[in-house]
């Protein structure tokens, strides 16, 4: 098996059950002590006599006061009292053989042991705290008045060289996956840069990056240096259970650690760790080429420096963060406002185009409401976007899925990856196909590699893995393909607050539009029986005027004169009106009232009807009706269509000058018939059929289209045309709309009319 064949998996269970380090053994530049709770002596390095001019054996199972003064020994019982993982530190002094020798002293505590390291010194005064603050305050300063990530990022690495030394100082910073980079750097000018250069995550175990959240800082100042043995006394109970050396300062290195760094040419280095919202957000690595020995102090100096660093480093970051996340939200705000205000929802999600796109700097989006999709920006066409979006909604979880690689995942989605490697989908509602998806471009990338990223991993023959040191540093590059910038948190959570910003528009506009519903429908209902009572108690009276009248005219005719006798007929005619439009109204009323009496109607026989009705009113010469193929059978009220076709037919003969009269009555079918207006109506309804009334009478101007609709509205004077009340489209209206559709007209001034509805 290649490099190659290794996937992620086995590589990420690799790195997370390597051993990392030898708990049984140190560094030799210092002298590690394991006390027992007694502070006796229970284990100790293999180098007692180079430091204290003792063997071990004269130290194992011995008080700790055989080696140092009654204050050293209470002040170690007093940290005893203090909680484990604590550090202490402090100067001390030991007689030895060769003299009087000074040490720098770290404990800290482990479950059972209390871990005593001691690093000789040239002093025992410590460092004052002024002149600690003296070297760290304007490297402090400096940090904090830089506000630019990546100029702060090198200002550190310009700071720690300073105080360190060392040749080499970077700030490697991990990824996601847990690959790393180099992002700020400086070094001697001899050596090769590694600025730009990415890290595979195995360079960096997962036990080690563990350490360092815990131990923030680590000094190897030889790897050349041959590690010193733990020595523990024979007891078998006390053998058999390791040192934690986790937290130790002197812990022996990997041999894995000390081949990676010899391949590189480093002899000394010194890590300190870096923390952002409690995980380990980066490393500030120093290399140097010779061994390099740095006091405890100054090293305690860089870790305190690497806490600032840390503060500082969360603070810029998340000033940068908050700045974009800032503009997201204002964005956001004004897009979500001008969607609360409009009355058409996929209008206001796309107009302007550049507002949709911007809430999460994509480079196009899809609007999909139902099976009405809407493409803004540069996107895949409609089809693969409907495709898209069946695939995409087995994957969504919690309305939202998203990928900077899509083409690995959907196959299909190489052939528009310029559109759409990267993709965010938000789904608005479950119940109802409304979705919104967002689509960022291919970005073909090269990274620079520091040698070959699988390389560390090692295949054996039994077919296990092994993390080994890498060779190889020089540059090696791999091109990134079908993937784009990923989507920021910040980004997903602007989506995510769009969808719950949407819902909760929706459901404010459904609760308005219900209580509206249902102050309309009250109204419908008041008026309606308003009209009905106020119609039939009208009707009383107005026939008593006509009665009292009519006996005028017949009885007192010789008593009255010649204006006396019209102003009488004129009272008689005004009342035959009066009880037609009451009618009308009385009609009108009545339709909005009871279920309809659905019924397969055959309309050839229904027309038979409504003909034969209209011609006994008229002159028979005076009607050319055309029916020019058969109607077909449809569910309706008989009653109630009877009425619209006759109002229609009446109307097309009244409104007609010409000599040559004709009226055509017949249907189109809305899903073949290619006329421009059926396209227009067929998303508003599911009716097979459009039937027309059709004539060659005066025609309608275009601006009266819909007022000839209204009722009592009529656009000529009671003389003109035979007379009417204005209500006979007014109540055929009614009553198509009570069957579900719609009527409309299609005129021209002077040749005729076209009446259409749907059932």
């Amino acid at each position: 098996m290649s490099h190659s064949d290794i996937t992620p998996t086995q590589a990420t269970n690799l790195i997370h059950h390597e051993p990392i380090y030898l708990p049984t053994s140190i560094q030799p530049h210092g002298v590690l002590l394991g006390l027992s709770s007694q502070l006796e002596i229970g284990w100790l390095s293999n180098n007692t006599q180079d430091f204290l001019g003792k063997q071990p054996r004269e130290l194992l199972n011995q008080p700790l006061s055989t080696l140092l003064n009654a204050e050293q020994v209470k002040a170690i019982e007093q940290f005893c009292q203090h909680q484990e993982s604590s550090v202490y530190s402090f100067k001390l002094s030991i007689q030895t053989s060769k003299g009087e020798q000074y040490f720098d002293a770290i404990a800290h505590r482990t479950q059972s042991t209390v871990i005593l390291e001691l690093e000789p010194t040239d002093s025992i005064n410590q460092i004052s705290f002024l002149n600690f603050h003296a070297l760290v305050q304007e490297a402090i300063a400096k940090m904090r008045t830089t506000s630019n990530l990546t100029d702060f990022l090198h200002l550190v690495v310009s700071e720690v060289q300073k105080v360190t030394k060392f040749d080499r100082v970077m700030v490697y910073q991990f990824d996601q996956m847990g690959a790393g980079s180099v992002v700020a750097e400086v070094k001697r000018s001899d050596l090769s840069p590694y600025l730009g250069l990415h890290y595979p995550a195995t360079d960096i175990p997962q036990q080690a990056r563990e350490l360092y959240q815990r131990c923030l800082l680590r000094f190897i100042p030889d790897m050349n240096a041959q590690p010193v043995e733990l020595l523990a006394v024979e007891n078998p109970e006390t053998h058999s259970t390791p040192v934690d050396l986790n937290l130790s300062v002197l812990r022996s290195t990997h041999p894995c650690c000390v081949e990676y760094h010899q391949n590189m040419g480093v002899t000394a280095i010194l890590v300190i760790a870096l923390i952002k919202e409690q995980k380990l957000w980066g490393l500030i690595s120093c290399h140097h080429q010779a061994p390099k020995h740095i006091p405890y102090e100054v090293r305690k100096m860089c870790e305190f420096l690497g806490q600032i660093v840390s503060l500082e480093l969360e603070h810029k970051v998340n000033q940068s963060e908050l700045d974009y996340k800032i503009k997201l939200q204002s964005l956001q705000a004004d897009f979500i406002e001008s969607i609360s205000k409009a009355d058409n929802f996929r209008e206001a999600l796309i107009y302007p185009e550049p507002r949709l796109l911007d809430i999460v700097n994509a480079q196009g989006a899809a609007v999909c409401l139902d099976n009405d999709i809407t493409l803004v920006g540069a996107t895949p066409t409609i089809e693969e976007v409907r495709a898209l979006i069946e695939w995409v909604d087995t994957q969504i979880t919690d309305n939202l899925f998203s990928t900077d690689s899509l083409p690995k995942l959907y196959p299909e989605a190489v052939a528009f990856k310029d559109t759409a490697s990267g993709l965010l989908v938000l789904r608005i509602s479950k119940l109802r196909r409304y979705y919104i998806l967002w689509f960022r471009p291919e970005v073909i990338q090269t990274v620079n590699w520091a040698g070959q990223p699988n390389e560390p991993i090692q295949v054996n023959p039994d077919g296990s893995f092994t993390l080994c040191p890498r060779v190889s540093f020089e540059l090696w590059q791999e091109t990134v393909r079908l993937t784009s910038f990923c989507w920021k948190s910040c980004e997903v959570e602007s989506a995510i607050a769009l969808r719950n910003a949407i819902v909760g528009i929706v459901l404010s506009k459904a609760d308005e539009l219900a209580k509206i519903n249902q102050d309309l429908e009250r109204s419908n209902r008041d008026l309606a029986s308003f009209a009905f009572a106020a119609s039939h108690d009208l009707k009383e009276p107005l026939r008593g005027i006509y009665n009292y009248s009519n006996v005028l005219l017949e009885d007192y005719a010789q008593l009255l004169d010649e204006d006396g006798m019209e102003y009488l007929n004129t009272v008689v005619s005004l009342s035959v009106r009066m009880e037609t439009l009451i009618n009308s109204l009385l009609r009108l009323s009545l339709l909005g009232q009871g279920q309809l009496n659905l019924q397969a109607t055959d309309l050839n026989n229904l027309l038979c009807q409504v003909i034969d009705v209209v011609r006994a009113s008229r002159t028979p010469a005076q009607l050319d009706i055309r029916i020019p193929r058969l109607m077909p059978t449809i569910q309706c009220e008989p009653v109630l269509v009877s009425e619209v076709f006759s109002n229609l037919i009446i109307n097309a003969f009244k409104y007609n000058d010409k000599q040559d009269k004709w009226v055509e009555i017949g249907y189109l079918d809305i899903h073949q018939q290619p006329e421009k207006r059926l396209q227009q109506l067929q998303p508003q309804t599911s009716a097979p059929y459009v039937f027309y009334v059709q004539d060659n009478g005066i025609g309608i101007p275009e601006h009266h289209y819909q007022t000839i609709f209204r009722l009592f509205k009529r656009l000529h004077s009671q003389e003109k045309y035979g007379g009417g009340t204005g209500a006979g489209l007014a109540i055929s209206k009614k009553i198509v709309e009570r069957h579900g559709g719609l009527i409309w007209v299609e005129s021209c001034v002077g040749i005729g009319s076209a009446l259409y509805f749907t059932l």
